[in-house]
């Protein structure tokens, strides 16, 4: 038995130089006793472990580039098994070179195993470490210490990501397994174990606020949490003690939280109510105005998108406006700001009519919808289509908007414009492009929407079609030139 000690850091070249070395001499995997260096054994190779002189007749041993990979992880992890286990796979290649594509074979789960914990640990060091400061040095670049206990060798490996994220700082990473530090032009490592420094300071607080804020007791779950925040970090984490006092009240904050909601009234009905105090005073003097007709709206709960929307957004443009661009509804950013076409589309839509030679601000710009159907996902609010019967409930507005207006152009811009504007179920590409005579004494022109140019993905299809808008709205221009 050939007995062979490596420092063990991970170092690729200390264990490689070793195993080429052995492969070479033809000694298989059972005769090697494979060791870490530790206060005893001081030797990187003990004198009865050198390999004998290689044999000639024996063919270098290769591998694929995968194994090299996977060797630099795995001889970052903690177990003295790491080395014998690589050895022994990288003599099973030279039998079968797709070995490591065997899911079921018990040495190779074991290093993709052991290469998964390597990989966590890096990533906890990432998440975890908290630097505090200790001052500057001479040239005023602040300098920055920081404690952590990971279960590898994985200070080389995660100290790169520390220079790239904190280089206009100095800082010290000290560790029971390293040192990783950076004064802004080298990176500097030390295998030396270190011991804990004694590190607190004003962000301590910070934390303990920051994480009592965003605690949610409705959401928690214990199992989730720890997985993400493993107890074994808690104890260099300043926040970690308020932890097992918000778990233990967060039964109790969720029942108030319960009680509150069912006494306090929906945030709809708050923004109607002063939607209702600002009602003008003397609504006889503004009867037949847009502004009497838009305060009316602000208050419209004819359909249920009244509940969720943010407010009611209504069309704008002068009175007497000769054009007017009717769109389905407002989107998230029209819904925030109460203006209709804000938005993308919006910006979209300012760009094709001013090359187009029209001036917005003749316009009269509405939509069929006058409040934002969506459907909320996370923290976005996803565009949701109008149906029949919410288009039909909010027809009222669009006709008195007409009313009021009495524009010589109505331009429909998409199938829910269409469907608003006339009872005929027709396809909007059917009709695309086309002037057609409305209620006798207006021109209806049907283009599409330019949220749909938006969503176009491909490339070729997008150009396309936003040539066809921009000649819609050539075609518009010319309409509002014979009008007058």
């Amino acid at each position: 038995m050939r007995r062979v000690v490596l420092a063990g850091r991970g170092d690729l070249a200390e264990w490689r130089d070793a195993a080429r070395a052995f492969a070479a001499a033809g000694i298989v995997p059972d005769e090697i006793d494979w060791r870490e260096k530790s206060a005893e054994a001081d030797l990187s190779f003990q004198r009865d472990a050198m390999p004998p002189v290689p044999v000639a007749t024996r063919k270098p041993m290769t591998v694929p580039p995968v194994f090299i990979e996977l060797v630099e992880t795995v001889l970052c992890h903690s177990d003295p098994a790491r080395f014998s286990l690589l050895y022994r796979l990288l003599w099973r290649l030279q039998l079968d070179r797709q070995l490591l594509e065997v899911a079921s074979d018990e040495d190779v789960v074991r290093a993709r195993l052991m290469a998964k914990s390597v990989r966590r640990d890096a990533h906890k060091m990432t998440a975890f470490v908290r630097f505090k400061e200790v001052g500057a040095v001479a040239d005023g670049r602040r300098k920055f210490i920081a404690w952590f206990e990971p279960d590898h060798h994985i200070v080389r490996r995660a100290a790169p990501f520390f220079q790239r994220r904190f280089t206009d700082m100095d800082w010290l990473i000290a560790t029971p397994r390293g040192s990783a530090a950076w004064d802004g032009e080298r990176l500097t490592m030390s295998d030396e174990p270190c011991e804990r420094p004694n590190l607190t300071d004003a962000t301590d607080e910070l934390w303990r606020t920051y994480y009592a804020s965003i605690f949610n007791p409705a959401r928690l779950k214990l199992k989730a949490m720890q997985a993400e925040m493993p107890k074994k970090y808690w104890k260099n984490l300043p926040e970690a003690d308020l932890i097992p006092g918000l778990i233990a009240s967060a039964e109790s904050k969720v029942r108030a939280m319960a009680a509150r909601e069912a006494t306090q009234s929906l945030p709809f009905h708050d923004r109607l109510q002063e939607a209702a105090r600002n009602l003008p005073a003397e609504p006889e003097a503004l009867a037949g105005t847009l502004e009497a007709l838009r305060a009316e709206a602000a208050v419209c709960t004819r359909c249920p998108l009244y509940e969720k929307a943010t407010q009611t957004v209504f069309g704008e443009g002068p009175r007497d406006a000769k054009v007017m661009f009717v769109g389905e509804q407002p989107g998230d950013q029209e819904d925030i700001a109460g203006r209709p076409f804000v938005g993308p589309a919006g910006r979209l839509l300012d760009q094709v009519i001013s090359e187009a030679g029209i001036d917005r601000s003749r316009l009269y710009v509405t939509n069929a919808v006058k409040h934002f159907k969506y459907e909320p996902r996370g923290k976005r609010r996803i565009h949701q289509k109008p149906n029949m019967g919410e288009v039909k409930h909010c027809r009222w507005w669009l006709n008195l908007e007409m009313e009021l207006v009495k524009p010589k152009v109505i331009v429909a811009m998409g199938a829910t414009a269409l469907a608003a504007l006339t009872d005929a179920k027709q396809r909007l590409q059917n009709v695309r492009g086309q002037a057609m005579a409305i209620d006798g004494e207006r021109t209806l022109f049907v283009t599409v929407h330019p949220s749909y140019l938006l969503r176009i993905p491909d490339e070729r299809l997008k150009a396309e079609e936003l040539a066809r808008f921009r000649d819609d709205m050539l075609n518009i221009q010319q309409l509002m030139t014979a009008i007058g």
